[in-house]
Formats: structure tokens, C-alpha cells, sequence
């Protein structure tokens, strides 16, 4: 079968290559993708900016069906449509694993780094990270529920998102566009959307046409003055940082009002990072790092789709053959897509 690999250390070293199909194990289903996204982790590996365990199938988003059941198998069929949490091989004896929080084991390895994911014919997945998608829901849409769960674990269930709160979105890529998709949902009042000139064309534009509040250019927008206006002069009850940049996160703090909340959830591949330590101190805000999801926010999250609550398809910009990628990625790297799916 065909599979888009990470085949050694070091910047670039992406190939479609033929491996073998792979066997099911004890406790485990053997899927035929249907369709697999394209995170900005897969692009990280690709540059080198992220874990990785080369040679390795990239992807960790997908849709698949059920074709073959291992062992022990119990609540799946032939013919299912899943999605699955990207948990895999965490170690099960650890504190964070003992306490229900295997998604930040330090031993897991996930499918599309860790160890082979998505971007493939064929994928083995455990049972138990398994869930079911209604018809109702479209393979494309299926693919993108992974990052809807990833918001919605990290704006509803850690950052406490109320029903009448004002939300601000730094960084409109994907995730800051599904952020501002689930606040509206979830019962914002206000949603406004920031980003920078290289925004303006595909993604700003898209968070207009989505009809969110206001959706500002940080260079040439009063953005603290706009969303002061847009609050009734007190700031947002909670700001998420998308970015993951020095200016996106001292934008956040400048953003969110006094004992507000700060859901930082894009990645900066830094070390270090200045942050406006006196200014977040004199705000009294709490800031939340996010990374992964909880089970709770899975079925939340297909339910959500399910729906009509939100449509993630509506942020997919590609829908290419796996063999494409080549464009793709570099439709991405150029910022002129939001979400792009493979299709094997």
C-alpha cells in the first residue's frame, strides 16, 4: 500500500513509499482510511520541529472504516466508521496514565510521529481509542473532528467557556477558525478573530464569511481599542492564543480583561519566549496551557458535528489524493489553505 512517510532525521526527508499492509492485533480493529487530515503537526515533523520516530507514516486525523477485527473485539463491526484519539502505546503505569490523563503520557507515542498514522490505505488502531460517527456525518467532516476535540477539550472543559462570554481568537489558522466555530456554539456573545497581513486573503476572509463579529488585522487595526469597544470598554473574558508567537501571546494578555482567562493553545517550537509577565500579573488573569484532548470532549465533539452545531468541512480548502501532498503542503506552507484533507 501506499503511504506518505517521514523517513529520516532532519528537514524535508518526506516520500510516498509501498510498505505492507498491517495485521490487527489482540484488541485491535484494522481500518480502511476514508479520509486522513493535515495538521500542523504533520508540517512541524516535516521541518523538524516536532518528536518523531523516522521511518514513520505521518497523519493522526482521519475518518476510517472498520475492515477487520483482532482479537477480542467487542464492540465494533465490519463496516463502522470511526475516528480515533490519538493515544496510542501510552504506558498505562504512570501518575498522569493512573489519574485518567493518558493523552499527556510522557512515554506515548502517537499514530503520525510516534509510530505509523493515517496518511496511508490502511491503519491498525486500538479498540478503545475508537468512536463511531453517525451517518450524518461526512467523511471530510469525520476527519476534522480530532482538532474539534482538541478546542473543545481545551476552550469548554479546561478554559470553562460560559454561555454570554466575549471571546478573542489570535491567530486564525485551523484551530483559532474551529476556536471561534465552538465559542459561538458554546454561546459566545462576541467573537472576534485577529490575525496578521498574511491572514488577510484566505484567512480572515474565511472568518468574515463565517460571520463572526470582527475580524482584525493586528498591523493596521486598533485591535485592544476594537475589542474594548466590542466589550463595553472591559476587555474579553477569555482570549485564545492560536499563534503561538511572542507578539500573539503579549497580544493575548493586552486582550483579556481583568481575572480573565488566557487558553494558549498554539505551539511555538521555542525555548524560550518573552512573555509581559507585569502586565498578566496586574491583570490577575489565568493563563491555561493546552496540548491533546480528554475522552470527555470526543463524543462532545461528534455530537456537536452531528448536530449542525458547527460543520468543520466548511474550513476544508483541499480535498486531494494522497498522492497530491506535495501541493498541498506547500499550499500550506504559503497560507493559502485553511484545512486540507488526503484521501488514500
Amino acid at each position: 500500500m501506499k503511504a506518505l512517510m517521514k523517513v529520516a532525521r532532519g528537514v524535508g526527508h518526506v516520500e510516498l513509499r509501498d510498505v505492507l499492509e498491517p495485521v490487527p492485533g489482540e484488541g485491535e480493529v484494522l481500518l480502511k482510511v476514508l479520509a486522513a487530515g493535515v495538521c500542523g503537526t504533520d508540517i512541524h515533523v516535516r521541518d523538524d520541529q516536532f518528536p518523531y520516530w523516522p521511518p514513520v507514516i505521518l497523519g493522526h486525523e482521519f475518518c476510517g472504516e472498520v475492515v477487520e477485527l483482532g482479537k477480542g473485539v467487542a464492540k465494533l463491526a465490519i463496516g463502522d466508521r470511526v475516528v480515533g484519539e490519538p493515544h496510542t502505546r501510552s504506558c498505562g503505569r504512570c501518575h498522569l496514565c493512573r489519574t485518567g490523563n493518558i493523552q499527556i503520557c510522557p512515554d506515548k507515542r502517537s499514530p503520525g510521529w510516534g509510530i505509523d498514522g493515517a496518511m496511508t490505505e490502511f491503519l491498525v488502531m486500538p479498540e478503545n481509542l475508537l468512536h463511531t460517527i453517525p451517518g450524518s456525518v461526512s467523511d471530510i467532516s469525520a476527519a476534522v473532528i480530532e482538532p474539534v476535540a482538541n478546542v473543545v477539550t481545551d476552550l469548554v472543559e479546561r478554559t470553562r467557556l460560559q454561555a454570554g462570554e466575549t471571546v478573542a481568537v489570535v491567530g486564525p489558522g485551523p484551530i483559532g477558525l474551529l476556536s471561534a466555530m465552538v465559542a459561538r456554539a458554546s454561546g459566545a456573545s462576541v467573537v472576534a478573530i485577529i490575525g496578521t497581513p498574511s491572514d488577510k486573503a484566505v484567512r480572515l476572509a474565511k472568518g468574515t464569511e463565517l460571520g463572526f463579529d470582527c475580524a482584525y488585522d493586528c498591523t493596521s487595526d486598533d485591535v485592544a481599542s476594537a475589542v474594548k469597544d466590542a466589550t463595553n470598554g472591559v476587555g474579553a473574558d477569555v482570549v485564545v492564543e492560536c499563534s503561538g508567537s511572542k507578539g500573539g501571546v503579549a497580544m493575548a494578555i493586552d486582550l483579556v480583561r481583568k481575572q480573565g482567562r488566557v487558553c494558549a493553545i498554539g505551539l511555538s517550537g521555542a525555548k524560550t519566549m518573552e512573555f509581559p509577565y507585569s502586565a498578566a500579573s496586574f491583570k490577575v488573569c489565568e493563563m491555561l496551557f493546552c496540548l491533546s484532548t480528554y475522552y470527555t470532549s470526543w463524543d462532545k465533539s461528534i455530537r456537536l458535528v452531528a448536530s449542525g452545531g458547527i460543520d468543520p468541512s466548511m474550513l476544508v480548502t483541499h480535498v486531494r489524493k494522497l498522492d497530491e501532498w506535495s501541493s498541498v503542503f506547500d499550499d500550506i506552507d504559503a497560507q493559502k489553505a485553511i484545512k486540507a484533507v488526503l484521501i488514500p
